[in-house]
């Protein structure tokens, strides 16, 4: 147990994970809360799709530049920047829904605005994990992040319920808008060592973003999970944020709908703990084919909405999907060099994400067009096809933890500071 925990010796770590806990724990409440807002609003997953899909498609747009960002800057005060904007974001949409004067045209404005702002600071979260602790500990320094995620997740998987069946959709992110705001103040407390050397010019963008697609481009196991979930995220965010919320609405309560978000996350907390004992040599592997859990949660969705049911398939879902979180942040950390490092995360959220808004805009007209039910199946049979690609991928089935040398390790007195 010693060393799993061994991470939490670092001040850097723990400020950046106290930041990311309550960054998610305002956000697991914040889906809930738009959906509804907007089902209040109109009852339309047409326009669900379109206000979700909006802050998806600039999110994707502006994920290099964000990516260029965090390798040219402190990652740090990226990450305050981004949270200050996000909660002013949230705290307008907020505001809308709490005075009735919200409109379909204002939340997809105010939701572009906000997946700009979130494509800058994903990559410098991601990146920043390296400089905080040794490279032996990049495998528990994941999990215990994870962890702390997922917790959060929880706890606002559940208020977000609680709060909306009780007072109303507006309260639920009037509460993430606080939430960016209190990260914002942690994250400026973190001390790190540069990973860009300033003893050469800098080069121009387009240069950098060029070094950024060489380095992503020569890994086959990196394209190729990317290339995967470019199917699953779209289908998961359009079957599980879209129609999700409306099933719920027809069958099983919003509450409920609450409850199962938040058990799903329970599944995920419990696969921390479980990734933090694993010790694979092929751990990307392994994360890969736990994907293929992901499928019967939609499957639930289309058959069998149940209460009962999605609590089981949820927390299933939550605790696989977890071991590849983890095996991948260590994959990408451990064999990507650290001043190249948010340039690839910014390829791979580019190409993981570009087909959710895509996914998000047309599964509302589709589930009208052939119905809801078939169209959750058909979101399933991505996933399953997108697992069963990844792993016929020689790159995948090779890849092997391999421990490589990290800033701190050259000056470890740097992230155990204040």
């Amino acid at each position: 147990m010693t060393s799993t925990l061994a991470p939490l010796r670092h001040s850097a770590f723990r400020y950046l994970a106290a930041g990311r806990f309550t960054t998610m724990l305002g956000n697991a409440i914040a889906p809930i809360a738009l959906a509804f807002a907007v089902l209040d609003l109109t009852g339309s997953v047409r326009d669900l799709g379109l206000v979700v899909g909006a802050r998806s498609l600039t999110n994707v747009l502006f994920l290099l530049f964000g990516g260029v960002l965090a390798d040219r800057l402190p990652r740090q005060a990226v990450m305050v920047v981004a949270c200050t904007l996000a909660g002013a974001t949230q705290a307008a949409v907020a505001t809308l829904v709490l005075t009735d004067t919200a409109t379909i045209p204002l939340l997809i404005a105010l939701g572009a605005v906000n997946g700009v702002v979130t494509a800058f600071a994903f990559p410098a979260a991601a990146a920043l994990m390296p400089q905080t602790v040794p490279a032996d500990l990049l495998q528990p320094a994941n999990a215990l992040n994870r962890l702390g995620v997922n917790a959060a997740m929880i706890g606002g998987a559940s208020l977000g319920g609680i709060l909306i069946a009780a007072v109303g959709p507006g309260w639920g992110l009037a509460v993430d808008a606080a939430t960016f705001a209190l990260a914002g103040l942690t994250f400026a407390r973190i001390r790190v060592t540069g990973v860009r050397d300033r003893s050469t010019s800098r080069p121009s963008t387009w240069t950098q973003l060029r070094e950024g697609w060489t380095e992503f481009a020569s890994h086959s196991w990196l394209w190729s999970v990317v290339l995967g979930f470019m199917l699953i995220n779209a289908a998961l965010t359009s079957g599980v944020n879209v129609l999700g919320p409306a099933v719920a609405d027809d069958t099983i309560g919003r509450r409920s709908w609450g409850i199962v978000l938040a058990v799903q996350t329970a599944g995920m907390v419990v696969g921390a703990l479980v990734a933090l004992r694993i010790r694979a040599r092929r751990l990307l592997l392994l994360g890969v084919v736990c994907m293929i859990a992901q499928a019967p949660v939609l499957v639930a969705l289309a058959w069998t909405p149940r209460l009962a049911v999605l609590l089981v398939v949820g927390f299933v879902a939550g605790l696989t999907m977890e071991q590849f979180s983890v095996a991948w942040e260590t994959s990408m950390q451990q064999h990507i060099p650290a001043d190249r490092l948010a340039r690839v995360y910014s390829y791979d959220a580019l190409g993981s994400f570009l087909a959710i808004p895509i996914g998000q805009i047309a599964v509302g007209p589709v589930a009208l067009a052939i119905g809801t039910g078939p169209t959750l199946l058909a979101a399933a049979g991505l996933v399953v096809l997108a697992v069963l690609g990844m792993v016929a991928s020689p790159g995948v089935r090779r890849l092997e933890n391999v421990a490589r040398p990290s800033v701190t390790d050259q000056v470890p007195a740097v992230a155990g500071a204040a």
